[in-house]
């Protein structure tokens, strides 16, 4: 099959640091490849890949101080346009740019939408293209706009020999991720200071959550049971996750999946998460780690932990989680796009 990829330009495919949707893109595209099938990638210039690249941005947007990253996702989109009659699907990962164009292209597409749904500026604008192809990463994200052509729900999956998982007890707590008001890593440093246990905090610090830091979480960073270590690369993710006792996720907002989950299974490491968005459908209590609602039952999880089997949570990642079993639900949403004598995108929703 002929497949265009459209990843979004903010990171590189895969991310030199942070970036949860250019490195699901990235683990798609190199299963579909590994496959056989016949991928271009759009995507910065900096990006590795095993498929074609379309180089629409000399590199990533967040790295170089790209002050208007619009015009390059827009540049983008009409490079897709110029080689449209390449491909049997397109597959966007960048939100709603390419909306208005694709309405009226008979080439079949989907869009996979990665971030939250519930802002009040999303309505009006998805209820116009209510009738697009479209996929959720959960079922928790729709349920801000139900009325959409949801055509699939495909959860996120990354390689199987990724991580190593480790079955030893870990010796600490992790949070992993960004330091944002909704990822609550208060509750994280709260949490380690009740509990009596270090937390090791791997963290970007983005531009928009500066105050933030500096007026709420930087004072707490004083804490003897807090170390800051800062934003930290793939290849340092095998052992700082599968050292740790249990990653932390005590979120305070619509976490539409939730990467860094199934990233700490994948090493072994169980999780506890607060209950929002995608978490129930991740977590399964008892078998890779524990949902709360509150600190005291973040507490109780803390201690239960330990006897939770770590290789039960490498189990539960296989079973669900891997980029072999993603890649293959894309693909069969891809056929299924393409055997609709009349395309999804046209009916009425």
């Amino acid at each position: 099959m002929r497949i265009a990829q459209v990843a979004p330009l903010y990171e590189a495919v895969p991310p030199k640091l942070y970036g949860g949707t250019e490195r699901v893109v990235f683990w798609l595209t190199e299963e579909l490849v590994r496959q056989g099938h016949e991928v271009t990638l759009f995507a910065s210039a900096d990006s590795q890949t095993s498929a074609r690249l379309v180089p629409c941005a000399p590199q990533a947007l967040r790295l170089c101080g790209v002050k208007d990253p619009l015009a390059p996702h827009v540049l983008m989109v009409e490079r897709v346009l110029q080689r449209i009659n390449e491909f049997e699907v397109i597959h966007f990962h960048i939100d709603y740019l390419h909306l208005p164009l694709m309405r009226r292209m008979r080439v079949p597409h989907l869009t996979t939408l990665h971030g939250r749904l519930d802002l009040p500026e999303m309505y009006p604008f998805y209820k116009e293209f209510r009738e697009a192809p479209f996929v959720s990463i959960s079922y928790a994200q729709r349920r801000p706009l139900p009325f959409l052509n949801w055509v699939g729900n495909v959860y996120h999956g990354l390689p199987r020999d990724l991580y190593r998982p480790s079955y030893e007890p870990g010796k600490y707590l992790a949070f992993l991720g960004r330091i944002s008001p909704e990822k609550r890593p208060d509750r994280a440093i709260e949490l380690a200071e009740r509990v009596g246990i270090k937390l090791l905090m791997a963290a970007k610090v983005d531009r928009a959550d500066r105050e933030y830091f500096e007026t709420v979480i930087r004072p707490r960073l004083k804490s003897p049971w807090v170390e800051f270590i800062g934003e930290i690369s793939d290849r340092e993710k095998q052992a700082f996750l599968s050292g740790a006792l249990a990653l932390l996720m005590l979120i305070d907002w619509p976490e539409p999946f939730g990467l860094v989950m199934i990233e700490a299974n994948a090493c072994g490491t169980p999780v506890i998460a607060w209950r929002c968005g995608s978490v129930p459908e991740i977590i399964e209590p008892g078998r890779n780690g524990f949902i709360v609602e509150s600190m005291e039952e973040a507490e109780a999880a803390v201690e239960a932990v330990a006897r939770l089997p770590r290789s039960e949570c490498r189990r539960v990642f296989e079973e669900r989680f891997t980029a072999e079993r993603m890649a293959r639900e894309y693909l069969e949403l891809y056929r299924s796009l393409l055997a609709e004598e009349v395309p999804l995108w046209k009916k009425a929703a």
